[in-house]
C-alpha cells in the first residue's frame, strides 16, 4: 500500500510517502507562517523526486490534531480535496497518536504537546508486542493533573512531545519510572504508520478537526463578554 502522509498541525510542514509502514521519502519546511503556501510545492515535490504520483497513492492520512487551528484545517482542507477529486481513501490521525508512534519502547507511552501556561494536550498509550492501543480519552489539562491520572500506574512511562521537553523537571520529580523519546517533533513518517494501523483495523474518512479547546479567539470573546 503507497501511503501520502501530510502533517501541518505544528511549526513544521511535513509530507512523506511510505510503502506499507516503510518510509520512501520524507520532506521537512520548518516554517509555521506559511504551511497553506507551502504544503502543494513540498507535495508536488515528493512526488518528483520518488516518481511517484496522486495516482500511485491508496492511502491518505492527515493530521486532525490537536494543535496549531490555522494548520489543522490546512492539512484536512488539502486531504479533503484529493478525496473529493480522485476518491482516494483518506484517515485523521491524531497528534497525540502519530507522537506516540515516535518510539517502539513497548509498555506505556505518555504523549504530550505543551499547550503553554503549564497546559499540556494528553494521551496514553501502550504498546505490546508491536500494536499501539490507546488508553482513556484524549484531554487538555494542566500539567499538575497529569500526576494523578499516570500514578496509578507502577510500570515506567516513556514520555514523548514537545510538552515532555518543556515540563521535563516537572515529571521526573513526580515519576519515578520515566523515560523520555529522542525525537519529539511530530512527523509524517509515524502519522503515516499510525494511518496505516488504524486503516487495516477498519477506520477510514475520519478526518474531522480534533479540537480539545476552543480557539485564542473565541476564548478572547468570551473573556471580553464577561
Amino acid at each position: 500500500m503507497k501511503i501520502l502522509s501530510i502533517d501541518t498541525a505544528s511549526n513544521l510542514c511535513t509530507v512523506a510517502l511510505l510503502e506499507n509502514k516503510t518510509c520512501v521519502k520524507e520532506l521537512i519546511v520548518n516554517d509555521a507562517r506559511n504551511h497553506s503556501e507551502k504544503i502543494m510545492p513540498l507535495i508536488e515535490q515528493l512526488f518528483t523526486e520518488t516518481n511517484s504520483s496522486l495516482k500511485n497513492i491508496d492511502l491518505i492520512v492527515c493530521n486532525k490534531g490537536p494543535g496549531s487551528f490555522t494548520g489543522i484545517r490546512i492539512g484536512t482542507g488539502t486531504v479533503l480535496a484529493f478525496r473529493d477529486s480522485l476518491n482516494i481513501d483518506c484517515i485523521g490521525i491524531s497528534s497525540l497518536e502519530a507522537l506516540a508512534y515516535n518510539t517502539s519502547s513497548e509498555g506505556l507511552i505518555c504523549s504530550l504537546i505543551d499547550a503553554k501556561n503549564n497546559n499540556v494536550y494528553y494521551g496514553l498509550f501502550e504498546l505490546k508486542n508491536g500494536v499501539y492501543s490507546k488508553i482513556g480519552d484524549f484531554s487538555f489539562k494542566n500539567i499538575n493533573d497529569i500526576v494523578p491520572l499516570l500514578n496509578k500506574y507502577s510500570e515506567p512511562i516513556t514520555f514523548v512531545g514537545d510538552g515532555a521537553v518543556s515540563y521535563k523537571n516537572f515529571i521526573t520529580s513526580n515519576f519515578k519510572n520515566c523515560n523520555f523519546c529522542e525525537k519529539n517533533d511530530l512527523s509524517s513518517y509515524s502519522l503515516g504508520c499510525a494511518g496505516f494501523d488504524n486503516y487495516n483495523k477498519g477506520i477510514k474518512d475520519d478526518i474531522m478537526p480534533l479540537y480539545l479547546r476552543k480557539s485564542q479567539a473565541e476564548r478572547a470573546l468570551e473573556e471580553k463578554g464577561r
